[in-house]
């Protein structure tokens, strides 16, 4: 029995509470109804049932004292139990009991420590277990004793929440110091200033983890503890990042909100696999080699030699076809070639040669799957971005001019009216004979003088290829009035030319217009629409499941035709709906055509290596690759990877542009044009700039229509934001 121990307390009795963490020592001063008045040691007085009392109650000290003299007894007994509870070891105590007892009455316990205990010593006990929750816990009347193994795993998580603490503070005054360092310019913080290693390392990845996903809730209860206090902001991550150097200033965030790794240094786990893709292809090449299986395409001409003669050369047969590829100059992924003669009866023989990766792609592996996260190459003012590794992209099947190449091949025959005849697609190696610049093919199909704005340097290149190139024009021009004839909604939007410069230590954005190149557009662009459309009507007859481009919606006839205008093309494309990628053959609306297919641009998309695929698989072995069930399970990755890499395609661009707007400043004004008009707002187009700006309507004249040329100040630009005003309209 516990000596001065009162099983009753009533009043005179010192008794305990729990307050917060902590027990409070109190004296009774009166009961009534199983409640009791208490007058505490922090000289206040509580009202408590007796279910709050912890179970060590005594001495009693007697009633009717002063408040004085309760304050000393109060102090005394909390003293002496401190002293007392110094003394213990709750750890001995726990290797004492632990596996005789689950549960134990801080009374029992005492009789361990003490011959003789009283009620203050059992007190000290109940207050040094209550301290001990790593060990102990309070169930009242008694305490559990908890297991060896329970012990270890309270422990790590006592030591976790340490550390947890210990980051949170140290980690959100750091945050606040790069917030400040973010708001007044200053350069990133020193090294001293930097937190150790561990809790560094911990920061850079929170950081990088919301660049990615801002709206995570993984690291939540760490993120917003070291964020609090700041103000809030979609961009704080970045921010922070740029703030401590982690990232420069303009960093494209967007890359790793999509999970794309810029540079080349992705690839570097995947050389084994790179090494497999480049021995196939060696295999390929000699398995290729031979004279039925090899278009030089005008590499047998020498120097001052004329081609062989078209018209003597069996139609399937491309020997001998001076077979070109127009892209930029500085381009390094070619992925089509073509030659197009027309014929004496007015007929037109359409070769396309499309770059082959496919042939040589070992579908399935890391690399591979490395690739399809990347969806698609990126082509950004700051830099192309390649979906492939270049050591098995575009250095190994490239169409670049005088390199052997293997080659989806086509060859079409197209009426003189432009319809085309059935296709049989074909693996060959191919001799590009030269590769030409948009500019330069753009002048020499110019009837007389070419536009100034059209800066071709040298157009002797393209010169050499000018019959075949208004061959080829000729059979486009036709290709699209066949298609605007049955619904076709074309768009032609010049895009501008952006590019980066750094000035006085930052980046100054340059923004042209582009020099016209329709003509090149149209020319390419509707040969890769016929290569593409013929391959997936020939793919669909035999049953080859491809990823076929979809946009199956009824269009008012009135849309169908060629649209130059910004507010004709702000007209029609709020009535398109974006294409989708489908596993089945549907109608593409905005082309006009029955089942299209992407195959085109397989160093470049993902999609058209995984349909090229499937061709080469059925031309060598009767069969595709992958199943509908196959393509059907593969088909939402193909989809949500090529859809990031457009939205990045699209917003990086524009993030750009706005920053050129801004670094303009916001006295200039700009000649634009009113594309869309409502009760509530009008939005403007610069056309040149492929930029649209909505505005409130009560910034514009009551006479305004669409189609009106006015002339804007623009302002209160924020690129990372995406926001651009109208500051002021005034008619043009």
């Amino acid at each position: 029995m516990i000596a001065d121990k009162v099983e009753y307390p009533g009043p005179g009795c010192l008794v305990e509470f729990m307050q917060g963490n902590s027990p409070v020592q109190a004296l009774v001063i009166e009961e009534q109804n199983g409640r009791l008045r208490l007058y505490a040691v922090n000289r206040r007085e509580n009202s408590l049932p007796l279910a709050r009392l912890l179970p060590w109650s005594g001495p009693s000290v007697g009633v009717g004292l002063s408040r004085l003299r309760m304050d000393e007894i109060l102090e005394t007994h909390q003293k002496r139990r401190a002293a007392l509870a110094a003394e213990l070891s709750p750890l001995d105590l726990w290797k004492l009991a632990q596996g005789e007892l689950e549960t134990a009455s801080a009374e029992w316990l005492a009789g361990l420590v003490w011959d003789q205990p009283d009620i203050d010593r059992e007190a000290a006990l109940g207050h040094a277990l209550l301290a001990t929750k790593t060990h102990f816990r309070f169930s009242p009347p008694n305490f559990e004793i908890f297991s060896e193994a329970v012990v270890e795993s309270r422990l790590r998580e006592a030591q976790a929440a340490r550390e947890r603490e210990l980051f949170v503070r140290t980690a959100s005054r750091f945050f606040q110091r790069l917030w400040d360092a973010h708001c007044r310019k200053l350069p990133p913080p020193l090294p001293s200033e930097v937190p150790e290693a561990p809790i560094a390392e911990q920061c850079r990845a929170l950081i990088f983890s919301r660049l990615r996903d801002p709206d995570t809730t993984d690291d939540a209860s760490l993120w917003n503890p070291l964020i609090k206090g700041l103000p809030e902001s979609p961009h704080l991550p970045l921010y922070l990042a740029i703030a401590w150097g982690l990232a420069p200033e303009h960093y494209n965030f967007w890359l790793d909100r999509i999970g794309f790794e810029s540079g080349v240094a992705w690839a570097d786990i995947w050389w084994e696999d790179r090494v497999l893709v480049r021995e196939k292809y060696a295999a390929l090449m000699d398995e290729l080699q031979g004279p039925r299986n090899i278009a030089p395409f005008g590499h047998a001409c020498g120097k001052g030699q004329e081609p062989p003669d078209p018209e003597n050369t069996p139609y399937a047969d491309t020997a001998g076809r001076l077979f070109v590829s127009i892209d930029p100059a500085d381009a390094q992924d070619r992925d089509d070639a073509f030659y197009v003669e027309k014929i004496p009866d007015g007929a037109f023989i359409a070769h396309i040669a499309l770059a082959c990766p496919a042939a040589a792609w070992i579908f399935g592996n890391g690399l591979d799957k490395a690739v399809l996260r990347r969806g698609a190459s990126l082509y950004l003012p700051e830099g192309d971005e390649h979906m492939l590794p270049a050591d098995v992209g575009y250095s190994l099947f490239s169409l670049d001019a005088d390199r052997l190449r293997p080659c989806l091949m086509l060859s079409v025959y197209l009426t003189a009216d432009g319809d085309a005849k059935d296709v049989s697609p074909r693996l060959e190696l191919v001799r590009v004979c030269d590769n030409l610049d948009p500019e330069s093919c753009e002048a020499i199909l110019h009837q007389g003088e070419p536009p100034a704005q059209c800066l071709a340097p040298d157009t002797a290149q393209a010169e050499k290829h000018g019959v075949m190139l208004r061959a080829a024009f000729e059979l486009a021009l036709l290709l699209q009035e066949r298609r605007v004839a049955a619904g076709a909604v074309i768009t032609e939007r010049p895009t501008p030319n952006i590019s980066l410069r750094r000035e006085d230590g930052d980046v100054q954005v340059h923004m042209a217009e582009s020099p016209p190149a329709n003509r090149m557009h149209v020319l390419v662009g509707e040969l890769m629409v016929l290569a593409n459309s013929m391959l997936a009507t020939w793919a669909r007859d035999r049953d080859i499941p491809l990823l076929y481009r979809t946009q199956d919606v009824a269009l008012p006839r009135e849309f169908a035709g060629v649209w130059t205008e910004a507010q004709d093309i702000a007209r029609v494309v709020r009535s398109l709906p974006p294409s989708s990628l489908k596993s089945s053959p549907r109608r593409h609306s905005g082309l006009a055509l029955a089942a299209y297919a992407t195959l085109s641009s397989p160093l470049r998309r993902y999609v058209d290596l995984l349909n090229q695929g499937q061709v080469i698989a059925f031309l060598r072995n009767n069969a595709p690759r992958l199943d509908m069930a196959a393509l059907d399970k593969l088909l939402p990755a193909v989809s949500a990877r090529l859809n990031a890499a457009v939205q990045v395609q699209r917003s990086r661009p524009r993030y750009w542009k706005l920053l050129y707007f801004r670094q303009q400043g916001d006295k200039k004004w700009w000649d634009a044009i009113i594309v869309e008009e409502n009760e509530g707002f009008v939005t403007v187009a610069l056309p040149w700039a492929q930029l649209t700006i909505r505005s409130k309507r009560r910034q514009f004249d009551e006479k305004i229509h669409v189609g009106m040329r006015v002339q804007v100040r623009v302002g209160k630009i924020q690129p990372l934001l995406n926001e651009i005003q109208v500051l002021e309209v005034r008619e043009e």
